[in-house]
């Protein structure tokens, strides 16, 4: 087995799914107060069932001993803020070396075709991709059309799709993208994707049942599983939530078992 495939098992279970908890916001959002105490919460979610987390540099090194040996995946892209004009593009901030430091599993950083960044962005995610082959460390593309730059036909299932097809092409091993919305588009995508898709939870606040829906429609079309954050931390009872996603994702169970499992964990 080579380094690559030994580090991609510590984030997908023998089942080939992944629950990712992404709590890398915190590089580029102000994600106070919900994630105040993030050692504490970082052990009761890896204890509640998260496969593997999206982590920033800082929550690597100070908070290594509370990820309970699951999956770590280095966010290395950064160098702006909300409070900035975007103006900018994101920067590389960690290689390969430092995610080995770390006790990275993965790194992750954004692919945004059609952004007027797409020339730096890309160029990046392939040089990062490159990089970090040559150390045996998969990597995590976070494939959206246009990025953070929005457009009425920005996030159509042909275009995520592209994103995602341009993402494996380039070298990812892991894809995170956004849903497509219905199950014959996404089937569509992850057939043409051939690496694991992940699907992500995006910055709005989503219904408990809409949001296990979703992964359940997701996980049907073909989907490895999700990388999500600010609905599930930023949820009232992250730890409850938690495990109802987990049991969802690899006991196959339906929606309404996975809500009274969250109903009697209250």
């Amino acid at each position: 087995m080579t380094a690559r495939a030994n580090r991609m098992n510590h984030i997908f279970r023998p089942d080939g799914k992944t629950f990712i908890l992404a709590m890398d916001h915190g590089a580029n959002f102000n994600v106070l107060p919900a994630m105040k105490k993030q050692g504490k919460m970082i052990r009761e979610l890896a204890i509640a069932g998260a496969d593997a987390f999206l982590s920033t540099v800082g929550m690597a090194d100070k908070f290594g001993d509370c990820f309970l040996g699951k999956g770590i995946i280095l966010r290395v892209d950064g160098g702006v803020s909300f409070l900035g004009d975007r103006s900018k593009s994101m920067k590389i901030v960690a290689s390969a070396e430092d995610a080995l430091r770390l006790g990275a599993d993965s790194m992750i950083a954004m692919s945004f075709p059609g952004s007027k960044f797409e020339n730096e962005i890309l160029s990046q995610l392939s040089h990062t991709i490159m990089d970090a082959h040559k150390w045996g460390i998969p990597v995590t593309a976070e494939a959206l059309p246009r990025g953070f730059e929005g457009g009425d036909d920005s996030r159509t299932p042909e275009n995520i799709t592209f994103a995602c097809r341009q993402s494996v092409e380039l070298g990812a091993d892991i894809v995170k993208t956004e849903y497509t919305g219905d199950q014959e588009s996404f089937k569509e995508l992850t057939e043409s994707v051939y690496a694991p898709v992940v699907i992500l939870g995006g910055s709005k606040k989503v219904p408990e049942r809409q949001l296990l829906q979703e992964v359940k429609d997701a996980m049907e079309a073909g989907g490895a599983g999700v990388a999500m954050g600010r609905n599930i931390w930023g949820h009232e009872n992250p730890v409850k939530y938690a495990a109802a996603i987990a049991k969802l994702i690899h006991e196959d169970c339906s929606v309404d078992v996975a809500l009274k499992e969250m109903s009697q964990l209250y």
